[in-house]
């Protein structure tokens, strides 16, 4: 395979931020001969957070590069995806995890994020990344041939790629294309707990439980070989509705689940209460190469949370990336430079598409989950005549990655709320 041709000590590829975005394409180039230098703002490297679910998707890619294994170590496979009212906890409807396994070929797990990143972690070191801390872009330019990023402390770092996966609040972002995070008025609070905390609670330890509620949902999972218990707990503001600035706090947590379900109740006190992440994405872009500056993962599609695939996609398109960087340089006449340009071209060409499709789908779903009255009785209605074998809804997201658009398989057609005949309250 051809490798890169820069000078000995430049590195082919830089990549900017060092989350699992950063680090899984920091790997997924290094595998294909490339040498790839992380810069990471962080005196070190790690990911805070909770729990995170890996979709077949993404467990087919970590499979790819001989990962899988450790992650299920770390991880669980539960049995179902079961959806509850957050009100009455009836159930709505569930996939059943063990045939979705059997459809696409690879499991649905959960693992904690600093583990799944920690994966990343080690196995950018085993490959030979560079990875450096205390690192702060503050700039990012475009140069003949290359791009160049500027740093804090006024050092200069260029390569022939710049990959900027620096996140929801991204410099280059910031830089080429100008626009803000958009907020949903919604926040998250989180806490991953031993299980024995949680054990008499009513939770189903096997299986992921969303409960879905006027304005509030609340999800839980095992965690680490079922040791942990994981749950978040996100509702809508009030404070933020009313355009102030001190939102999400806890007095708003305890009012917004007040009239939930028994176990929902009883996991509300458990959510720490020293954090909370209030719910931001963007709006969807066409543009994410410029020159030879590459938006990647949140920097280029920040999704809410309702899809569970924020991480699964920054791993996306560093594999997809990766595989059009090799099948390009393996058609190149021996020691020709790499055809960056090529590669960002195809990259974005099925990526932009497709991370379109999950950000206004994930904005839909989450609106879809939060209905109140007649709405909420109409999707609970649909939801629940749902076979628990249909997997129309799933197969445009949990198959294979597509590396071209035609490719990228047909969407899903929505159920309108309206179709759902129940009986309206009396008045």
């Amino acid at each position: 395979m051809t490798t890169g041709t820069t000078p000995a000590g430049q590195p082919d590829v830089i990549v900017v931020g060092g989350g699992i975005g950063g680090l899984s394409t920091a790997y997924a180039l290094t595998r294909q001969g490339l040498k790839v230098r992380v810069l990471e703002q962080a005196p070190e490297y790690g990911e805070v957070g909770a729990g995170l679910q890996i979709a077949p998707n993404c467990t087919r890619i970590l499979h790819e590069y001989g990962l899988l294994d450790e992650a299920k170590a770390l991880g669980v496979v539960p049995e179902n995806m079961v959806m509850r009212d957050a009100l009455d906890s009836r159930e709505l409807t569930r996939l059943d995890l063990r045939d979705l396994e059997r459809r696409y070929g690879f499991p649905y797990m959960v693992i904690h994020r600093s583990d799944l990143h920690g994966i990343f972690l080690r196995a950018c070191e085993r490959a030979g990344v560079e990875l450096l801390n205390n690192q702060t872009v503050v700039a990012y330019e475009n140069t003949e041939g290359g791009a160049l990023v500027r740093l804090k402390d006024g050092r200069v770092e260029s390569a022939p790629l710049v990959v900027a996966a620096d996140g929801l609040h991204s410099v280059a972002r910031r830089d080429l294309i100008g626009d803000e995070p958009v907020s949903s008025s919604y926040v998250a609070y989180r806490a991953a707990v031993p299980f024995e905390q949680v054990k008499d609670n009513g939770v189903a330890e096997n299986d992921v439980t969303v409960y879905v509620g006027p304005q509030r949902h609340f999800v839980q999972y095992a965690l680490r070989g079922g040791e942990m218990f994981n749950q978040v707990a996100v509702f809508e503001s009030p404070r933020a509705m009313a355009g102030q600035d001190d939102w999400g706090t806890p007095d708003e947590l305890d009012a917004a689940f007040e009239g939930s379900c028994d176990t929902v109740l009883k996991g509300v006190p458990l959510m720490w209460r020293d954090r909370w992440w209030r719910m931001f994405d963007r709006d969807p872009i066409e543009t994410w190469v410029h020159g030879r500056i590459a938006l990647l993962g949140d920097a280029a599609h920040p999704p809410l949370q309702y899809m569970a695939q924020g991480a699964i996609m920054a791993i996306e398109d560093g594999w997809v990336l990766a595989q059009h960087y090799a099948r390009l340089a393996e058609a190149a006449p021996a020691g020709a430079a790499p055809d960056w340009d090529g590669a960002l071209a195809a990259y974005e060409a099925v990526r932009v598409e497709h991370c379109r499709r999950v950000q206004t789908t994930a904005r839909a779903w989450g609106e879809l989950w939060h209905v109140d009255g007649v709405a909420r009785e109409q999707r609970n209605a649909i939801m629940r005549a749902r076979d628990a074998y249909d997997y129309s809804f799933t197969d445009w997201v949990y198959g294979p990655t597509a590396l071209t658009p035609d490719e990228e398989p047909e969407m899903f057609t929505p159920i309108p709320l309206s179709s759902a005949a129940v009986e309206e309250p009396v008045a």
